[in-house]
C-alpha cells in the first residue's frame, strides 16, 4: 500500500470537511433569503380603530420603520367590533410580512372573553412582534365628590350609592373600574358612554361621580381643578403625575391594571421577517420622535422581546378573563 497516497487523500478529505463546516457556519450567520430581501414593497399596517391615540402612535413608529427599511409602511384604519374586524383581516392575510396589525392589546386579551364568538383564534392566528408600550388609567372624581383619597372614595361607596363612567362596555376604563371594585369589595353603578371624552366631561359636570381614564385625558383637568385625581392603575406612578399614588400604594397591594399596544403579523410569517420587524420596531422606540410622543401620552416603553411580548399578552388575557367573568361584562 502506498501510504503517501493514502495520507494525501486523508488530508484532502479533512480540508474539504473543514471548508464545508466553514460554509455552514457562514450560512447560519447570514440572514435568510426572506430577511435579506424584505421588504421589497409597501407594507400595510392595519390599525383597527378610528384615528386617535393608537393611530398616532402607530403612525410614528411606522414612519421610523419606513425610513429605515426604505419602503412605505401605510396605515389602514379598519375599525369595528372592538378591533375584531381589522384583526381578522390580518389573521387571514398572507403570512409574508406585508400585512401587519397595530392594535390595542384588548383586541387579543379582552375580546376573547367579551365576545361570544371570535372570527379568529388569538392563540393560533398571530405572531406577536412587540408590545412596545404600556399605559395606565387614572381614577378621578368630580370636584363636588367629598373624597380626596382612594380609601375615602371606597368608604363613601360602602355607605351610599355612587356611579362611575366609562368609555363603553368592555373598554379599558370599564375593565379597570370593574377590577378595582372587585378588589375593594364595593359596588357602583356603571354609566357607559360612547368614548372616554364624553365620560370625563360628565364627571366634571357632576352627572357621574367617578371615572378611570387615560392619564392624558384626566390629569390636565385635575391640574385645572375641574377633577380630583386619586390614583393610577398601573404598578408604578405616572411619569406625568408622580405625586399621584398607585392603587396598590393606596391600600390594595398587588393591584395592577395596565394596557398596551401590540404589533403582530399573521401566524406563519417567516422567522427572519419577524426578526427584522422586531428589530426595527425597537429601533423606532429609541427615536426622539417616538420618545417625545411617549412622554406626551404617558406611555411606558417596555423593551420586551417578541417572546416576552407574547407572554405579556397571554398573562393579560388570563387576568382580564377573570375580571370579565366575575363582573359579568358583555360586549353589549
Amino acid at each position: 500500500m502506498n501510504f503517501d497516497v493514502k495520507e494525501k487523500e486523508v488530508n484532502a478529505m479533512n480540508k474539504l470537511a473543514g471548508a464545508m463546516a466553514l460554509i455552514g457556519t457562514l450560512a447560519m450567520a447570514m440572514p435568510g433569503p426572506a430577511a435579506a430581501q424584505y421588504p421589497e414593497k409597501t407594507v400595510r399596517v392595519i390599525v383597527p380603530t378610528v384615528p386617535g391615540p393608537l393611530d398616532a402612535f402607530a403612525r410614528a413608529v411606522a414612519k421610523q420603520m419606513s425610513d429605515k427599511l426604505k419602503q412605505p409602511f401605510i396605515i389602514d384604519n379598519r375599525a369595528g367590533a372592538g378591533g375584531n374586524l381589522g384583526a381578522d383581516m390580518v389573521a387571514k392575510a398572507a403570512p409574508d410580512g406585508y400585512t401587519l396589525l397595530f392594535a390595542l392589546d384588548t383586541t387579543l386579551t379582552v375580546n376573547p372573553s367579551l365576545y361570544d364568538k371570535m372570527p379568529f383564534d388569538v392563540n393560533k392566528d398571530f405572531a406577536i412582534i412587540s408590545v412596545p408600550v404600556t399605559y395606565s388609567q387614572m381614577l378621578a372624581v368630580g370636584p363636588n365628590v367629598k373624597a380626596s383619597t382612594l380609601p375615602e372614595l371606597v368608604q363613601m361607596a360602602k355607605t351610599q350609592k355612587m356611579s362611575y363612567a366609562s368609555g363603553g362596555n368592555g373598554s379599558p376604563s370599564h375593565l379597570t373600574m370593574a377590577a378595582f371594585l372587585s378588589t375593594a369589595g364595593v359596588e357602583m353603578t356603571h354609566i357607559p358612554y360612547k368614548g372616554t371624552g364624553a365620560s370625563v366631561v360628565d364627571v366634571m359636570g357632576g352627572q357621574v361621580d367617578s371615572v378611570f381614564a387615560v392619564v392624558s385625558g384626566v390629569w390636565p383637568q385635575a391640574k385645572a381643578g375641574k377633577l380630583k385625581a386619586l390614583a393610577v392603575s398601573g404598578s408604578t406612578r405616572s411619569p406625568s403625575a408622580p405625586e399621584i399614588p398607585t392603587v396598590a400604594e393606596s391600600g390594595y397591594p398587588g393591584f395592577n391594571a395596565s394596557f398596551a399596544y401590540v404589533l403582530a403579523a399573521p401566524a406563519g410569517t417567516p422567522k427572519e421577517v419577524l426578526q427584522v420587524l422586531a428589530r426595527e420596531a425597537q429601533a423606532a422606540m429609541n427615536s426622539k420622535e417616538v420618545q417625545d410622543l411617549d412622554r406626551q401620552a404617558d406611555y411606558t416603553p417596555t423593551g420586551l422581546s417578541p417572546e416576552e411580548s407574547a407572554s405579556w399578552i397571554r398573562d393579560a388575557r388570563r387576568r382580564w378573563s377573570d375580571v370579565i367573568t366575575k363582573a359579568k361584562i358583555t360586549a353589549n
